[in-house]
Formats: C-alpha cells, sequence, structure tokens
C-alpha cells in the first residue's frame, strides 16, 4: 500500500524523515493520502521547520526501515487533521549530520592550507 512521508533535503546526502519524539522514541507518520501529508507539511512550515518534501513510498518499505533504526511508526487515515506538537526538537539528526560535515570541510581546509605551506616552506 502505498504512503506518503514528509523528507528534508530529499535526494542529497543529508536526507532526513520527519519524525515526532515521544520521550527518547521517533516515530515516523505515513499518511494515506498525499494531501493530508502536505497539509501537515505546510503546518511544520509555519512552525519554522525547513520546507519538506512530501514522498509516496511502500507502507512496507517505511515500516522495514523504522524496524532497522527502532522508530515507531504510524498510519494516518486519510481524511485525518493531523497536527504537528507545539514543541519542537532544537536540532534535528539531519542538522547535527550537516554541521558535523560542514565541521569536516573546514578541518579539511585547514589541513590543506597547512600542507601547501609545508611544501613551500620546503622550496
Amino acid at each position: 500500500m502505498p504512503v506518503f512521508v514528509l523528507l528534508f533535503n530529499a535526494r542529497t546526502e543529508n536526507e532526513g524523515i520527519h519524525t515526532i519524539q515521544i520521550g527518547d522514541r521517533n516515530k515516523v507518520l505515513m499518511f494515506e493520502s498525499e494531501d493530508d501529508a502536505t497539509r501537515f507539511g505546510v503546518l511544520l512550515e509555519a512552525q519554522d521547520f525547513p520546507s519538506p518534501t512530501v514522498e509516496e513510498f511502500d507502507q512496507e518499505e517505511i515500516m522495514e526501515f523504522c524496524r532497522g533504526v527502532n522508530y515507531e511508526w504510524e498510519v494516518i487515515p486519510a481524511g485525518s487533521l493531523e497536527i504537528p506538537p507545539e514543541n519542537n526538537v532544537e536540532n534535528t539528526d539531519w542538522q547535527l549530520d550537516a554541521d558535523q560535515m560542514s565541521e569536516k570541510a573546514e578541518n579539511s581546509e585547514f589541513d590543506l592550507d597547512r600542507i601547501r605551506r609545508q611544501l613551500e616552506g620546503l622550496l
């Protein structure tokens, strides 16, 4: 059965799926209706989230993903008015990944400058 989920940075190295955090657990929402998923995404944007992309997947594929990363899941029936929680996490996992990638890039640039200076010193 096809379902719709919300992705951030879709089709990039830093792709992330939207989850709702309940305690120390994450839950993926699988919408039966693309319109409902889109509406939920608009509500997230109103809460200062980046713009999510609605993507269609096979329900079993998302459930398999959730099992693999120890996430819970919930199927949102078509026509349900799902509203995002009022509280949001400060730093999402995919934002942390982006920050780490940026830090690695800065370190690589520093290493290149150091090696360049060493080579110039040999001349």
